[in-house]
């Protein structure tokens, strides 16, 4: 079985909106972040394990609105005791999964339940701040968030400062919605989806 992407029928590739007479660098970058491996680590209440010993992929559990990361993978922090890993290593689940205490932990594939829209150039907190309650500015490199943009859930993920990239990931359900807000958004400064 052939898994399709989320926005698999409405990201098209190109320009749009304001990019004429733009150079092209310039320009903001909006692709759709696909073929990931996208898992949930819950600590339960009554675990006695100390989560600072859990390693995935090589990476510590980041602590409160942070994310560590490593070229494959990227774990970000949920809220208490709840991280969100998202890999390239496809088999990343099932590596990890053997090495975990399900008395102690429970682990959830939300893969094929995420959609993840990421945005890149020097106007993306321009783009952000037109949904988001967040002080965007103040979120720098490995800092995420829960929060909302336009009124639909999304997890706000700071890749990089320089070019600034933010990845958003929503339920897939929203996933076209959240691809037309964004890029709604992004209009007035263009943009190319990639």
């Amino acid at each position: 079985m052939t898994q399709l992407s989320a926005l698999n029928s409405i990201h098209q590739k190109g320009k749009f909106g304001n990019y004429e007479n733009k150079n092209e660098n310039n320009l903001l970058k909006i692709s759709e972040i696909s073929n990931l491996i996208i898992f949930q680590i819950v600590q339960f209440k009554h675990s006695i394990i100390d989560s600072n010993n859990l390693i995935i992929d090589g990476l510590n559990l980041p602590k409160p609105l942070k994310v560590t990361s490593n070229d494959a993978t990227r774990i970000l922090w949920m809220g208490p005791n709840n991280w969100l890993i998202v890999s390239s290593k496809l088999d990343l689940l099932d590596s990890e999964s053997v090495k975990i205490d399900k008395m102690n932990f429970a682990l959830t594939n939300l893969s094929n339940s995420k959609a993840i829209i990421e945005i890149e150039g020097d106007l993306t907190n321009e783009v952000l701040k037109k949904g988001c309650p967040l002080n965007i500015d103040a979120m720098k490199k490995d800092d995420c968030s829960n929060s909302i943009f336009n009124s639909i859930s999304v997890t706000l993920d700071i890749v990089s400062d320089n070019p600034k990239k933010a990845r958003l990931i929503c339920s897939r359900s929203y996933g076209e919605s959240f691809y037309h807000s964004i890029t709604d958004a992004s209009l007035e400064y263009g943009y190319i989806a990639i």
